[in-house]
């Protein structure tokens, strides 16, 4: 399985996915699933891809194509004007693949799915996140919906819902996507280190930071731990239920 999370943040956009695929127990691998398109001085777009590894791997050869031979039919996402129609443009990429598939094998809605986030930024325009689905559509984050997840969501959701604050530096951000993703990690076996890791921030027009957290990062061991700690101290301050 996977799990993705894109965040807006007040100085920017932060990136982690993970990079675990398996299509059942004994088939286990690591793919990386964060992809970035950079135009020095005038954009920087960030994808993130969860669902069927072959349909999200064509969409982003696709899209890879097409920047180096933009056609009309097929535009660029490297020239196209607004962050809209960047992610108008992989929308229609990830329809078109998914429904080629489905037409050669059996119809099913999961089988050749994919859900994406996107984000970037445009000179002269702000910075901006997407979320698209199989179908082609797409909706925005916001100032009441700021953050994205794809893949496994639920477990790592509730810390984001509670903790997320849209003027986060980068660093606690961080923290908190490591503890969102260690909550994952412990709770579903599709998702695992490493994790890869980029911030954007606004009006820089290039990848700020990225690294990836490996299995025996130190970093990524002492929030887990902490956590942990922190979850066992906050319990036992909670006031005794009675009968």
């Amino acid at each position: 399985m996977t799990y993705c999370v894109g965040l807006r943040l007040d100085k920017g956009l932060v990136f982690m996915s993970d990079t675990r695929t398996n299509a059942g127990v004994d088939d286990i691998s690591q793919v990386k699933k964060m992809h970035s398109w950079e135009v020095a001085d005038e954009r920087v777009i960030t994808l993130m891809t969860a669902g069927n590894l072959a349909t999200t791997q064509a969409v982003v050869s696709q899209l890879d194509e097409r920047t180096k031979a933009p056609e009309d039919r097929n535009p660029s996402i490297l020239t196209a004007p607004t962050m809209f129609q960047v992610a108008t443009i992989i929308g229609d990429t990830l329809h078109e693949i998914v429904e080629a598939h489905e037409a050669a094998g059996p119809a099913s809605e999961s089988v050749f799915g994919a859900t994406l986030i996107v984000g970037g930024q445009i000179k002269g325009m702000e910075p901006r996140l997407f979320m698209v689905y199989p179908e082609g559509n797409f909706i925005e984050a916001s100032d009441d919906n700021p953050f994205f997840q794809i893949g496994e969501a639920k477990y790592g959701r509730p810390i984001l819902v509670r903790a997320l604050k849209p003027d986060m530096s980068f660093e606690q951000a961080t923290k908190l996507l490591c503890v969102s993703f260690d909550s994952t990690i412990r709770a579903n076996a599709g998702v695992d280190l490493p994790i890869d890791l980029q911030a954007y921030t606004a009006d820089s027009f290039r990848i700020t930071d990225q690294r990836r957290f490996e299995r025996d990062d130190p970093y990524f061991r002492e929030v887990s731990q902490g956590w942990s700690e922190a979850l066992d101290v906050a319990f036992g301050t909670l006031p005794d239920f009675r009968f």
